[in-house]
């Protein structure tokens, strides 16, 4: 974080010091909320949650080097007393953001947001210091602390924003208003609670809305593929920059294909030139992801042949997402298991066909979470296109969704032992190794709260030390 006195913070955030010697000792470390991440010149964040209160914690972060604790009460150390931590939180980084001289990029969609805002950090560093959000911090929590984490010499900040409703992102981006906004697609996650995809495209388009005028800098990116998307220029005051394949894009791909092992090649087009592109990242939906992130880097001044040698020695900043591992028996797994929605599942299955071509796949498939009313008919949707795509065979893990999409494989024809329902993880670490045979590929992929990465992680450990449990 940029310095900051202990009375500034004070200041800014509303709240009163209580046994703070000198007020004006600065801040010159992270802004944390774990206590095992507290050092020398941090800032302790104490939340109060269900099962852990994080003003418990105070006495050791200070001796671990921590400046001061904000929290909502006094902790017999250096403290910031607030009402509500979250709110204090959100106004420091609102304070610090507008104390920058970093370009702000946010990002949001139904799909694909951490695999792009990895793909534009990598991009945008080669130009110039970045901070970027760390995983799929992309909450009213997160974000902040995102936020917090530049210093004076951050000069892109790229931050996914997340909503699980109406006004959500309009919060995160009055706490860190964007110069570039960029909507990805408008999807099937969290359709559930938000109750159809229009509402998902209103409450994504708050993030358009929010971005200065084109006379004042604002841009919008917006993918000219997806109707929902690009609808959103409508909405918004700010030059409007269209990506995708689209013939009417901006920044645009032609001649995509997948190499013979699935990594997606192209010829990226953008207003200032054209330059070609071999990703080390897997699947053709990457393609979109990386369309983004060169519309952007363009939007900052980066030439065609800059953004196509960042996009083509870009990988995988986050863990659990296409996570590609070579066994020395010549099983390839592709962890993928971080999280699903019913376009991600079938970007991945796709991704499992292409990287599969003349070997023996298997889909190791979870529940989709949030899909309310469409739970059955999308997780039958993916059971058939496991079939389509001609997978090797399906392994459905879990309760009802599971038995869901198993179903949708056998009445789409999967018969036999091509596809098989089990009860958990174990069941299908235990399957695996007894079926898995030198050459095969297999994609693990359900939502995160399913667990899954376990049956990947085991079969890693497998081929490299012997027989494990799924953990």
């Amino acid at each position: 974080m940029i310095a900051l006195s202990l009375a500034e913070i004070a200041e800014v955030v509303g709240g009163q010091t209580h046994d703070i010697p000198d007020p004006s000792v600065q801040v010159t470390g992270p802004v944390v909320r774990d206590s095992r991440e507290a050092g020398p010149g941090s800032l302790f964040v104490a939340f109060a949650g269900e099962r852990v209160d994080g003003h418990d914690f105070a006495a050791a972060v200070v001796e671990a080097g921590a400046v001061a604790v904000l929290g909502t009460r006094p902790v017999g150390v250096p403290a910031i007393v607030v009402d509500d931590v979250q709110t204090a939180l959100g106004a420091l980084a609102r304070h610090v953001v507008r104390r920058l001289g970093a370009t702000l990029v946010a990002l949001t969609g139904s799909a694909g947001k951490t695999s792009t805002k990895d793909l534009i950090a990598q991009v945008l560093r080669r130009k110039a210091p970045t901070v970027f959000t760390p995983g799929s911090l992309n909450n009213e929590i997160g974000l902040p602390l995102t936020a917090l984490s530049a210093t004076e010499e951050t000069r892109f900040l790229v931050l996914e924003m997340g909503a699980r409703g109406i006004g959500h992102i309009r919060y995160l981006t009055e706490l860190t208003p964007p110069k570039i906004g960029l909507v990805l697609n408008v999807g099937s996650a969290h359709i559930g609670e938000f109750g159809g995809r229009e509402q998902i495209a209103q409450a994504k388009g708050e993030l358009v809305e929010s971005l200065p005028a084109e006379a004042d800098g604002g841009t919008a990116v917006l993918n000219a593929d997806d109707p929902y998307v690009r609808a959103m220029a409508s909405r918004t005051k700010a030059k409007v920059l269209l990506f995708g394949e689209s013939g009417e894009a901006d920044v645009r791909a032609e001649n995509v294909r997948l190499t013979d092992t699935g990594q997606p090649s192209f010829r990226l087009h953008t207003p200032s030139g054209a330059s070609d592109v071999t990703m080390r990242l897997y699947g053709e939906h990457h393609v979109s992801n990386a369309l983004a992130a060169a519309a952007v880097a363009h939007e900052l001044g980066m030439s065609a042949d800059e953004i196509a040698v960042a996009l083509s020695e870009a990988g995988s900043l986050s863990r659990w997402r296409m996570e590609v591992t070579e066994r020395p028996d010549g099983v390839t797994v592709v962890n993928d298991a971080y999280n699903a929605n019913p376009e991600s599942m079938r970007a991945a299955l796709r991704a499992l066909a292409a990287m599969g071509k003349g070997r023996r796949t298997w889909a190791v498939l979870g529940k989709m979470a949030e899909l309310g009313d469409e739970a059955l008919a999308e997780h039958d949707a993916v059971g058939r296109l496991a079939v389509r795509l001609n997978v090797s065979k399906l392994v459905a893990v879990g309760g009802r969704e599971a038995a869901w999409l198993q179903l949708g494989a056998y009445n789409e024809g999967s018969w036999g032992e091509e596809s098989v329902h089990v009860s958990d993880a174990q069941a299908a670490v235990d399957l695996l190794r007894s079926e898995l045979r030198p050459g095969d590929v297999v994609l693990v992929k359900a939502s995160r709260s399913v667990g899954l990465e376990s049956v990947a992680q085991a079969l890693v450990e497998t081929g490299a030390e012997g027989e494990v449990s799924a953990r």
